[in-house]
């Protein structure tokens, strides 16, 4: 799902810019990150440890827009390649997940204050 779901959001200039220009060349170890924190999220099996919010709330150029391209294309993805029961509950949990984000971003920012922050 993950690969999947990054594969296609490379390819919208308005998330794929956002991701390389942090990224660079390591995507390898983002997509394994993502992997984990999807299958603690998911399973609650708590293998990530690390808060992802960190990394999000020091990229100031993301707006409410770019969530909600986000999790448009999060739905695609998911409702390709799950049974509806199971897509729900990752589309459930994505658009908590963005909302929290957000709101992280708006209300902690100065908390958080990372330069060039990977993620």
């Amino acid at each position: 799902m993950v690969h999947s779901f990054y594969g296609r959001i490379r390819n919208v200039q308005e998330l794929g810019s956002i991701f390389n220009d942090v990224i660079m060349d390591n995507w390898d170890r983002h997509l394994n990150t993502v992997v984990t924190f999807w299958t603690s999220v998911m399973l609650s099996y708590g293998l990530h440890k690390r808060s992802p919010m960190v990394k999000y709330v020091a990229l100031k150029n993301i707006t409410p827009t770019h969530f909600e391209l986000w999790l448009g294309h999060f739905r695609v993805t998911i409702a390709d390649l799950f049974e509806p029961d199971v897509a729900v509950e990752f589309v459930i949990r994505a658009g908590r997940i963005a909302e929290s984000f957000q709101h992280g971003m708006v209300h902690y920012e100065d908390q958080f204050k990372v330069v060039n922050a990977s993620l």
